[in-house]
């Protein structure tokens, strides 16, 4: 898995975004265009070392980031669209996405083979020939001394390779399809990957698996940006998985001190939403599992992992619960206190930007941007984190709100709520991490195997710490969590929603 690793694909995505970022700040409606349609050439020059083997292909796939940057979509291959089409609609402050989040760049994608076995070099040609015997189709057959698969015969079951005491048989299989765990990835007529929009939750898990960049989500950066120049009453709401993600040794201070300078008139913590939702989750339980009225209880905190439950079992609706998710919740309370405000959430999910737009929910979230995308923001402004710092940090949220940045974290911060508020109920957790496991655990509900189980569910494998819009590996950013969680002042909210304050 590629998550965290500054790889040039990293790089350039990065790049692209200050490049929007920086020109959101900067341009004015005259020279917007001019200005757009220069990037590419910027970036991709026949001096760019990265490139010299295809300068038009690159400048083509970054033309297309540039777009999806701006929040539009791509343009179509059987039509002229020039580079900035559609721009003028999507310069305004109030530009919501537009489906499909996630989209392949069609000039990127590299055809790579969906699921195929292939006999590497490694093969010895032994006696014992173990592929040959355990293939039911009698695919393998010995070529000028070594194993050979028949394509035409292969069923794809993959006993020849777990049987090879070389380790010589490859399976050959397409990143992005293998990340999907909702089997979203197919195929166009040319070979390369395309997303059924009927199938994908918008998770990110196939963007960030691409080694190509083939993949990107719509961005809503160039608009925020213009809403912050426009100097209204802008307020930032930040996910708990923050924690590491812009550097060693960043404080909740520098990151509250640099928001502000950017034009944010308050920062937020989402895990004071996240408190609310584990004490209202914890009452839920008691009040609705334990007495049978439910049969299990799923967390709704993660978006992809909702609409796996909602699209691919319908019948479990009534089981996902009705709580507001900690980036509404907190948005909500916001918004009661500064009713003119926007509200911004910062987070490392891809998906919660559909959350935000959904009309549901609109009126609270008005913009999604994610780590990676402040980032990028903070590097076009020129902002250097470690020399700024407010004068006081991020404050009363808890370890138990902050846990629920890991997997694991939802369904452990409920339990320890339950076990304070009802120290004589009996708990049953289950969690599973990464939507292929969440189907699974999704089909054993069904069947009526988890019932009286509090089951929550994270589309990402590692939990939000582990979103497609994070910036460091998941290993450091558990590492940071788990201290951030454990270095908190107090580890559990009230057992009542009306002692929590944002203030």
């Amino acid at each position: 898995m590629m998550r965290g690793l500054d790889t040039p694909v990293r790089k350039r995505r990065r790049k692209v975004f200050e490049e929007v970022a920086r020109i959101a700040f900067e341009s004015t409606p005259e020279t917007l265009n001019a200005e757009l349609e220069a990037v590419p050439y910027r970036l991709v020059n026949e001096n760019t070392e990265n490139y010299r083997e295809g300068v038009y292909r690159f400048r083509s796939i970054v033309s297309e980031q540039m777009r999806l940057a701006m929040g539009m979509s791509l343009r179509p291959e059987d039509k002229p669209v020039h580079l900035t089409a559609g721009v003028e609609a999507s310069n305004i402050s109030d530009k919501y996405y537009e489906p499909p989040l996630m989209q392949v760049i069609p000039s990127a994608c590299s055809a790579c083979e969906e699921n195929k076995y292939e006999v590497s070099n490694m093969c010895k040609g032994c006696f014992a020939h173990p592929c040959m015997e355990v293939c039911p189709k009698g695919a393998i057959s010995m070529v000028n001394g070594h194993s050979f698969i028949d394509q035409e015969k292969c069923i794809k079951c993959g006993k020849c390779k777990s049987v090879c005491p070389y380790d010589a048989i490859a399976k050959k299989e397409r990143p992005c399809q293998a990340a999907c765990g909702v089997k979203a990835i197919e195929s166009d007529k040319f070979g390369r990957a395309r997303i059924n929009p009927d199938k994908c939750v918008s998770c990110g898990m196939c963007m960030v698996s691409c080694p190509f960049g083939a993949i990107s989500d719509k961005s809503q950066i160039f608009q925020l940006i213009q809403a912050l120049k426009e100097g209204k009453e802008i307020i930032a709401e930040v996910a708990p998985a923050f924690v590491g993600q812009f550097g060693p040794g960043i404080t909740p201070r520098n990151i509250k001190a640099a928001l502000h300078e950017l034009g944010f008139s308050a920062v937020y913590e989402v895990a004071l939403g996240a408190d609310i939702g584990a004490i209202a989750e914890a009452h839920h339980y008691v009040e609705k599992v334990v007495t049978g009225e439910l049969p299990f209880l799923l967390t709704s905190c993660c978006p992809s992992w909702s609409m796996l439950a909602k699209k691919y079992f319908p019948d479990l609706i009534d089981e996902v619960s009705q709580e507001l998710t900690p980036m509404v919740a907190t948005a909500r309370t916001i918004k009661q206190e500064h009713p003119e405000a926007r509200v911004v959430f910062i987070g490392p999910c891809a998906s919660k930007k559909l959350e935000a737009s959904r009309r549901t929910v609109r009126s609270d979230v008005d913009f999604v941007i994610t780590f990676e995308e402040l980032q990028a923001i903070f590097d076009a402004k020129g902002i250097d984190l470690t020399t700024y710092e407010a004068e006081s940090s991020f404050h009363n949220a808890t370890g138990a709100g902050r846990g629920y940045a890991a997997a694991g974290g939802v369904a452990k911060a409920i339990e320890k709520c339950i076990n304070e508020y009802y120290p004589d109920v009996e708990v049953n957790i289950e969690h599973a991490e990464g939507l292929a496991e969440c189907k699974k655990i999704l089909a054993l509900a069904k069947a009526g195997k988890m019932n009286g189980c509090l089951i929550e569910g994270m589309g990402c494998p590692g939990g939000c710490i582990a979103g497609a819009g994070t910036n460091i590996q998941v290993a450091k950013a558990k590492k940071a969590l788990d201290d951030f969680v454990n270095h908190s002042t107090k580890q559990l909210p009230p057992k009542e929603l009306e002692e929590i304050e944002l203030n």
